[in-house]
């Protein structure tokens, strides 16, 4: 089931009248989702402390020079060409490091959405350059995982530091277990409200 669903609205907005301001302002999120796969997991990759837009054209300048993104053809690209696709050495290393993985099976993508969420986790943090944020935003966006808290996420500790009196990591991760089981949808309401207010799509 998708995260966003009128079921779980309701019990969210019961749970914490933020998110009945939220909807009453802007209405319900959209229902966020990505294709689970390779190309995806990249994407957030090439998204990590950067702006969707700048992520999106390096990401489209990687396709328009290699045509399909692939595991294979990430791995034939030198610096130079990576470099001329606007990815840093560092997310070079990244995507390589991924591209890696899926190519000797240690990390099997179509096999995540069979597994529990710790379990997700542990597998793809384990490759170099995929964190937390970036495994929250798979589960999240990929997996439809209902019950994610991205703490790394700019946005969404900004979003609650407006809402709430609470300022440190500690206090935010103490709100949001008060959101249980639905901590994505709240998310996605969190993510609402920040890109609305600031006229983003």
């Amino acid at each position: 089931m998708d995260i966003v669903n009128p079921k779980d609205i309701k019990r969210l907005l019961r749970m914490d009248d933020v998110f009945a301001r939220i909807q009453e302002q802007y209405g319900s999120p959209p229902s966020w989702s990505r294709p689970a796969g390779f190309i995806s997991l990249s994407q957030i990759i090439l998204e990590q402390q950067v702006s969707l837009a700048s992520a999106k054209a390096h990401f489209l300048k990687l396709k328009g020079h290699i045509k399909t993104v692939t595991p294979r053809k990430i791995l034939t690209l030198s610096d130079e060409e990576m470099r001329a696709c606007q990815i840093s050495r560092q997310k070079s290393v990244y995507l390589r490091a991924l591209s890696t993985a899926v190519l000797d099976k240690s990390l099997e993508l179509d096999k995540l959405e069979q597994l529990h969420h710790t379990e997700v986790r542990k597998q793809l943090t384990a490759i170099k350059g995929i964190g937390d944020w970036t495994t929250d935003i798979y589960l999240m966006f990929c997996l439809q995982a209902k019950d994610v808290f991205p703490i790394g996420d700019i946005a969404v500790v900004n979003t609650i530091k407006e809402f709430y009196e609470v300022k440190k990591k500690e206090e935010m991760l103490e709100l949001a277990e008060s959101w249980k089981p639905l901590r994505s949808l709240a998310t996605y309401f969190l993510w609402h409200h920040y890109l609305k207010k600031r006229n983003r799509s």
